[in-house]
């Protein structure tokens, strides 16, 4: 008995119609671990890329300068001793300038004090900068101008808000020329900042940006948080980084009191991370799959009782134990079809509703996690068939047709 590609296809689908809850049962199963797979995956991917974006949308070719070395060196016996890092200071960030390789630095102090206008009151992050911090982070001007191209050293009382801080306290009234008080001082709003997301961990629409001097002359420090530096290029980055090391050495009598950081070297280690969270989660969703493989088996050894007289009157016919294997793993193969796509489709309504749920996380299943989840649902599904395929395709011909 001759079997053609389409007569098997007709007799699995036959097969599949006739036993509908068994079909939808098997279905469901497979859909399950497949949609599982894409949910967490673009989870895991999506996490990723809200990482990358984030480092990215900090600037570009970044060196960031921390004081002290406590987050490489681990435990520093001068912290027994009641001893502190050295402060970064001013005169440190100027003297970053002097190098070829470096486009522009920005000193950053950071607190949080009230600011006010007329009767309207709220505390809120102040961020000291200098000019050149809207260039390093790529920030927009929603009104008026960023800080002046002043000297870092010197305090001016101006200052840049956030749009929240804008609308929380002028209202519909106008924001620009307006003097507002931070603490103790007086600063004369000079713009507004149209740019959302984070910086230094805090919302750029909820911050106040003033000189980096005046800042220093509010908190009463003359440290700084962190010094931003660009270099000009990617490839610049590792000399500008060497630089930066052996600068602050001298200036600091031969000691490595700072930690230098590239935003490579840290993009890289989170990618690392949530690359392998990723590949962790595609693996703990693939179990199921193999659950829904021997689900499969199970299901498919009682259809084999089930239909011994079918497979009887096959064999009389003269198919052969090779064909009925065919038989039994076609219909499997195109349950498991079914069932990855419909799980395919799932994953990604799933995915969708993450996203519109979380829209600053951009939850799309990658290619290879999609193709996978495809490639061990419909494998997962066959493998486990061969068990009640052999034994379908040993069942004897008189025997299966008297259902024995």
């Amino acid at each position: 008995m001759a079997l053609h590609s389409l007569d098997i296809a007709l007799f699995s689908w036959g097969a599949l119609r006739g036993y509908p809850a068994r079909t939808i049962l098997m279905l469901v199963a497979m859909a399950i671990g497949v949609a599982a797979v894409v949910v967490l995956t673009s989870l895991g991917e999506g996490a990723r890329n809200y990482v990358t974006d984030e480092f990215s949308s900090l600037g570009t070719n970044l060196v960031i300068v921390f004081p002290g070395r406590s987050e490489t060196a681990g435990f520093n016996p001068s912290t027994m001793m009641g001893e502190t890092p050295r402060d970064l200071t001013l005169n440190d960030a100027q003297a970053l300038t002097r190098s070829y390789s470096v486009r522009r630095i920005a000193p950053i102090n950071v607190g949080s004090s009230d600011v006010s206008w007329r009767e309207r009151s709220r505390e809120t992050v102040i961020i000291g900068t200098s000019y050149q911090m809207l260039a390093i982070r790529h920030w927009d001007m929603a009104q008026g101008q960023f800080l002046p191209e002043v000297d870092l050293d010197r305090a001016t009382p101006v200052a840049v808000i956030g749009m929240k801080i804008r609308n929380e306290l002028f209202g519909a009234s106008r924001a620009l020329g307006e003097w507002i008080r931070i603490g103790d001082r007086r600063f004369r709003v000079i713009g507004v900042l149209g740019s959302e997301g984070r910086s230094i961990g805090v919302d750029v629409q909820d911050i106040v940006i003033i000189p980096v001097a005046s800042a220093q002359q509010l908190f009463n420090t003359g440290s700084l948080f962190r010094i931003l530096v660009e270099a000009k290029s990617r490839s610049a980055i590792e000399s500008v980084k060497q630089y930066i090391i052996d600068t602050l050495q001298d200036r600091h009598q031969g000691q490595k009191d700072v930690t230098v950081i590239t935003q490579d070297a840290v993009l890289a280690t989170f990618d690392r991370i949530l690359g392998a969270l990723t590949y962790a989660v595609a693996g703990i969703a693939a179990i199921s799959l193999a659950v829904a493989g021997i689900l499969i088996m199970n299901v498919m050894l009682v259809a084999v009782s089930q239909r011994t007289a079918e497979i009887g009157l096959l064999k009389a016919l003269g198919a052969s134990p090779r064909q009925i294997i065919i038989l039994i793993l076609s219909e499997a193969l195109m349950l498991s079809m079914l069932g990855a796509l419909f799980g395919l489709l799932l994953g990604q309504i799933g995915s969708f509703f993450i996203r519109n749920a979380f829209p600053v996380l951009p939850a799309y299943a990658p290619i290879w996690a999609i193709v996978a989840a495809l490639l061990v649902a419909v494998i997962t599904g066959v493998v486990f068939s061969l068990m009640p395929a052999r034994h379908a395709a040993r069942l004897d011909a008189v025997l299966a047709l008297s259902k024995r």
